[in-house]
This record gives structure tokens, sequence and C-alpha cells, in this order.
């Protein structure tokens, strides 16, 4: 990318140019100010100059003006002030001002200097009885001199200001550019297939540190979403194999030979249920990709798990104690908080599942519901054989089963729409030795706090 086209440098050169832009102003505001400033200083001199001597006239006449004057030039000889009397016919009487005969008022003046130069001046004319004028000016050379000698100390300064500004903006237009060069150059490397890339974040945590921290963020989780992507297509082609080959079996067993009508009705009701195991597995999927999507907490609202979690319990006690199991809840009021009582029932009842699923009659199952200031923790727990601490990590990944002959009923996707059902509120899934057996507890937070006027069962 050339410095033409490149932004980071376009943002630098806009700032500099402004920046002189404002010098520039600035400058010239200056400029200007000073100038008025002086003129007004030297007419307030050759105001009170000329007050001075008009004393003398008013006391003495003509004569003493005349005299007045040429004290006064004797006096203020390198001040630059001059003065001149002129009579009615224009000729000058008293004073050294080489000038013809001006009108009244304060004016400048092109008056006459040695060797027949020329120089401006800046007057006060005053109209006399009979007729004379009385002139007070000073050289405006001097005030001249200052203007130059700004003009030309603002003059450096700017250039060096415009200097100044061109080695600024490309050192920002090249730092910002070498910054954002390796945000792009990530985003290349990724594009090119190198999925481990990631964006050098340095130490000084300034504003593309952050960025750059974000981005790395989410490159992380696009890399677990493509990972999981991958693992879920293997294992959904893996978990498909045995049941479609079952099936197909099956089909092939009814087709094959003369058999019976009742022959084949068992014939076709194993091959629907291998259908309908089918069909669960791939509604189980699409269940726990659109709890992952976040499209459903739009719809969260404020409920009661106390209430939930006592009328699972009053539906699953008898189908417990069925098969030989014991169950039991604790089950504490007021645990509120905003959510999906589809998705929280749906977690629920997998971990009941699961507790039955995977332990042997007489074994002792207990429900739970606590809450605390910040949280509301659901735990099922039971006395059974649990699992091993190395496997607890394990059996919350996706299609993850611990029995590796696959021969038990289920898909391996329990646990994990549990966990991302926590994660869908902003909670977690924590799996604990219960000493004996195994305690799964979800533990979400009371965001109930956020909403104190939100009435219960009503949308967010």
């Amino acid at each position: 990318m050339s410095r033409n086209t490149s932004a980071a440098y376009r943002i630098a050169f806009t700032y500099s140019c402004a920046f002189a832009l404002a010098i520039l102003a600035l400058g010239v505001t200056v400029y200007y100010a000073a100038d008025a400033q002086f003129r007004n200083q030297q007419d307030v001199g050759i105001a009170e100059g000329s007050t001075l001597l008009l004393r003398e006239y008013y006391e003495g006449g003509i004569p003493d003006l005349s005299a007045a004057i040429a004290q006064r030039e004797e006096q203020l000889n390198s001040a630059g002030y001059r003065y001149a009397l002129f009579d009615p016919s224009g000729v000058r009487r008293a004073g050294t001002l080489a000038t013809t005969r001006p009108r009244v008022g304060k004016q400048d003046l092109i008056v006459a200097v040695s060797h027949g130069k020329t120089s401006d001046a800046r007057a006060l004319v005053t109209e006399l009885p009979g007729g004379y004028r009385f002139v007070t000016a000073v050289d405006l050379t001097a005030l001249e001199r200052i203007d130059t000698i700004i003009f030309e100390l603002f003059t450096v300064a700017f250039v060096l200001v415009i200097l100044m500004g061109v080695g600024a903006a490309l050192l920002l237009g090249g730092y910002l550019r070498s910054r954002l060069s390796r945000i792009s150059g990530t985003a290349q490397a990724i594009v090119a297939g190198d999925l481990d890339h990631r964006i050098p974040v340095s130490a000084r945590n300034d504003e593309f540190d952050q960025l750059g921290a974000v981005l790395n963020a989410m490159l992380d989780r696009i890399a677990r979403l493509l990972e999981n992507l991958r693992q879920v297509s293997s294992d959904v082609a893996h978990d498909l194999r045995t049941p479609l080959a079952r099936l197909r079996g099956q089909i092939e067993a009814a087709l094959d030979g003369d058999q019976d009508a009742a022959v084949l009705r068992r014939s076709l009701k194993r091959s629907l249920a291998q259908s309908d195991e089918l069909l669960s597995l791939f509604a189980a999927i699409l269940r726990i990709a659109e709890v992952e999507s976040g499209a459903l907490t739009r719809h969260f609202i404020h409920i009661s798990l106390s209430e939930l979690a006592t009328d699972l319990y009053d539906s699953y006690a008898p189908a417990v104690a069925d098969t030989g199991r014991l169950i039991e809840s604790a089950i504490e009021p007021g645990a509120d908080i905003v959510g999906d009582r589809e998705l929280l029932a749906q977690a629920l009842i997998n971990l009941l599942d699961n507790a039955q699923r995977h332990t042997p009659p007489s074994t002792r199952i207990s429900l739970g519901v606590r809450a605390t200031d910040r949280h509301v923790i659901v735990t099922v727990a039971d006395n059974g054989p649990g699992v091993a601490p190395g496997n607890r990590s394990v059996i919350v990944q996706r299609f993850a089963r611990l029995d590796t002959s696959r021969t038990t009923p289920g898909h391996g996707l329990g646990l994990n729409l549990v966990s991302v059902i926590a994660e869908a509120h902003g909670g977690s899934l924590i799996i604990e030795d219960n000493a004996p057996g195994l305690r799964v507890s979800i533990v979400l937070p009371r965001q109930t706090l956020r909403f104190p006027n939100l009435a219960p069962n009503r949308p967010v």
C-alpha cells in the first residue's frame, strides 16, 4: 500500500494541515493585533505631545510655540518625533517635519528625509487661530521594522511548524500503518488458512493492544467453533454409522425372503424406532446450535426456579420410585432469575435422566435449589458410582460417552446441552464428587436484580 492510498498517512497529514492552518491563523491574528496596538500607542503619544506644545501656544502665542518646537525636537531627536508649524500660505515657520501643509486631523503622511528619501509618518494636525496649522508626527520606520521582525519570525516559525508537522505526520502515519499492518497481516494469514495466527500484543496495553486482544479472543472463539464443528461432523458421522447400518440391515432383512405380516411388522417397528433415534439426535444437535446462537436470550422472562424444580420433582418422583431409586428434594423458595423456562426445564430433565440412567437401583437422588445474594444454584446429586476426576471434563463435551462401545442408550449430548444452556444464561456447569456419587450443579446469576419491576412470567 502506497502512502497516497494509506488512511493512516491521510489522517496524519490532515491533522498536520489542520494544525498548520491553526498556527497560520494565530500568527496573522497576532501580527495584526500587535500592529494595531503599536499604532494606537503612537496615536496616544502624538496626542500627548501635541497637547503639551499647544499649552505653550496658549500661553505665549506663535513665538513661544516655535521655541517650544525647537526645544522639543532637540530633546526627542532620537525618538522619531517631528513637528511643523505652517502659516496660512502653507509656508513652514517652525519645526523640521519636511512635508506639505496637511489637512486637519489624524492621518498618515509621506515626509522627506535625508538624501532625497521619503518615509511614512503618523501625524496629528491641529488648526490654530489665524489659519496656522500645527503638526505633530512620529516616524513609522520603527513600527515598520517591528512589523518586519514579527513577520520574519513568524515566517521562520511557520516553516519550522510545517517541517515538524510533516515529520510528525510521517512518524505518526508510519506508526499507525505499522500497528494496523499487524491486524491486516493476521487477517491475511487467517484467510490463507493459518488459523493459529494471532495479532501481536505488547505490554503497553494501549488502544491497539486492547483491540488486538479483543480480536484475538474473537479468533480464539472462531477457532473453537470451527474445531467444534469439525468434531461435531466427525462425531455425527460416527454416531450415525451404527444406527443407519442397523436400519439398513433391518430393512434388508425385511425385504429378503418370504416373511409373514407379523415379522414384517416387527421389522418396521424396529426401523421406526431407529428412525426416531436418528431424529432425536438431529433435534438435539439443532437445539444445541439454537441455544449457542444466543437468539433465545431475547425471549427471556422472569421465572421462579423454585417453582420449576418443584414441578419437575412432583412429576419425576413416581417414575424414579418405579425404577427402585429414591428421589428427595431440598428446594428453597424465592430462587428467581431471568431466563428461558423451557430451556432450564430441559437442563433439569437431562440431569435427572442422567442420574437414573447411570446409577444402579436403590440409588438415592437429590434435587436441590438454593439462592445466594448473587446466584441461584440448582444441584442434582446421587450416591451412585460417580465419575472419575479425569473424565468429568470429558463428559461435558459433545458426543462424549464413557461407554466406548456405545451400547448404552443416548448420544452423549445431554450434559453438553446442559452446559450450553447454563452458558446462555450467563452461568456455568460444575461437576463434583458427591463422596460417594456425583454432584452436578448449575450456577446461574440472579439477573432479576437488574429488573426490579419485572412481573413474573413476563418477557424482558
